[in-house]
């Protein structure tokens, strides 16, 4: 594992206590901090979170964030041992809500493609009779040896 991935990981571990534990802002709602990247020079980190919520959720905690940046920077850069702080910033991951509503889609498709008669009903239809011209169908008896 190379350096810039333990400081990422150590970024994201610590962003998440400080959210958690230190921020009390009422306009926090239930956030996760997905993934942080890195510049390869550790000077700036992009710190990627998710809110369970609507649109107003996600305004709401995005401001709140953007409001206690200077505080969790100067945090992290106590708590992690590293010669500068990085620059941080925070961006709004909607993997999750893409993959919810990819799930979504993939329902509907098997919805639709489900046989209009079940089972049971084509098990209770009645054989056709056969028409003029066809021919009997002939059962075959396997004669025991």
């Amino acid at each position: 594992m190379s350096r810039q991935d333990r400081v990422t990981e150590a970024i994201r571990k610590e962003v998440s206590v400080i959210i958690h534990d230190e921020l009390k802002d009422p306009r926090l709602g239930f956030i996760t901090i997905t993934k942080v990247e890195m510049t390869p020079d550790l000077r700036y980190a992009k710190i990627f979170f998710s809110v369970l919520g609507k649109e107003e959720d996600y305004k709401k905690t995005k401001a709140a964030l953007d409001s206690a940046l200077g505080f969790i920077r100067k945090l992290i850069a106590e708590r992690i041992n590293l010669r500068l702080a990085p620059d941080i910033g925070f961006e709004e991951d909607r993997s999750v809500e893409y993959s919810i509503r990819i799930q979504e889609i993939l329902d509907e498709i098997k919805e639709l493609d489900k046989p209009k008669t079940s089972i049971h009903e084509v098990a209770a239809r009645k054989p056709k009779k056969r028409g003029p011209g066809e021919p009997k169908k002939v059962r075959r008896v396997h004669k025991k040896k």
